[in-house]
């Protein structure tokens, strides 16, 4: 059994930087996202009780929403790099 890497560092990634810039600004606006749900809780804990949706309260409501946004922004990221991913490696390949 061989003991290797998994990976081939001998490819070049073109997109390294766009990629890290789109991660740093998804990862912003998710910091922010999340930072309401932390200053609700330490300012106004009592506003969390509040029936939203169906009988639910904001703290589930807004629980759950961070755990889906989060999914989401991961598959818009890997959507949107992939397709720059291609995008460049066609450009280099030309």
């Amino acid at each position: 059994m061989l003991h290797e890497p998994a990976n081939n560092n001998d490819v070049v990634d073109n997109a390294i930087n766009y990629k890290a810039t789109l991660g740093l600004k998804l990862f912003a606006a998710y910091g922010v996202f999340y930072l309401g749900f932390i200053l609700i809780n330490v300012l106004k804990p009592s506003f969390m009780k509040t029936e939203v949706l169906f009988g639910v309260n904001l703290a589930i409501i807004y629980g759950f929403t961070l755990i889906i946004v989060a999914i989401a922004m991961g598959l818009i990221y890997n959507a949107i790099c992939t397709k720059k991913e291609n995008e460049m490696n066609k450009q280099e390949a030309a």
